[in-house]
């Protein structure tokens, strides 16, 4: 449930732009519905989690500089900052000995913890690959088209990883379940 909430900003911007064909009102939608979410969650839960708040901070950032600058290069460079800076935490709290993934889903997930650096190199690589992405198509193709991609080609990558990932864990996890019996 709180992933679809925290997906419903992206809805609204690709409705909004597909109904208006205005990119720069879409990315005002988006830009008041993120800080809509981010008060909801900080109401319920006195808090925003790190990634709320980072991608409150570059809805602000990117979508703010669209509105003002009527540039929607600033926008289709967002979901590329946030997959870049996703990466990069993933690879310096691995280098400073945390596991991010670990840490995350570890109480639910018992895995050998080179499961959990091959899985966390896997991710950092598959990030960095979908903010090059994102640019190429940003940059390749109509604006029609990257909304298109930004709410079903990256979401769909993203899903098929995700299940991937969930494939080379339960291997894993089944062995972990073996040896404690």
């Amino acid at each position: 449930m709180k992933a679809a909430f925290e997906f419903l900003v992206v809805v609204l911007f690709f409705a909004t732009y597909m109904i208006s064909k205005n990119i720069i009102l879409a990315t005002s939608v988006a830009v008041i519905a993120g800080i809509i979410q981010a008060a909801w969650c900080w109401f319920k839960y006195k808090k925003l989690q790190t990634m709320q708040w980072v991608s409150l901070l570059l809805i602000v950032i990117f979508g703010g500089a669209t509105i003002v600058f009527k540039d929607a290069h600033f926008i289709m460079w967002k979901p590329t900052v946030l997959f870049w800076l996703m990466a990069m935490a993933l690879v310096v709290a691995q280098l400073m000995g945390k596991n991010i993934l670990k840490s995350t889903i570890g109480k639910e997930v018992v895995v050998p913890d080179s499961v959990w650096r091959n899985l966390t190199a896997a991710w950092a690589v598959f990030l960095i690959f979908l903010g090059v992405l994102n640019l190429w198509v940003a940059y390749h193709f109509t604006q029609t088209q990257w909304v298109s991609y930004k709410l079903f080609g990256s979401t769909g990558l993203l899903i098929a990883f995700v299940i991937a990932q969930t494939f080379y864990l339960s291997r894993y996890m089944e062995s972990e379940q073996q040896t404690k019996d």
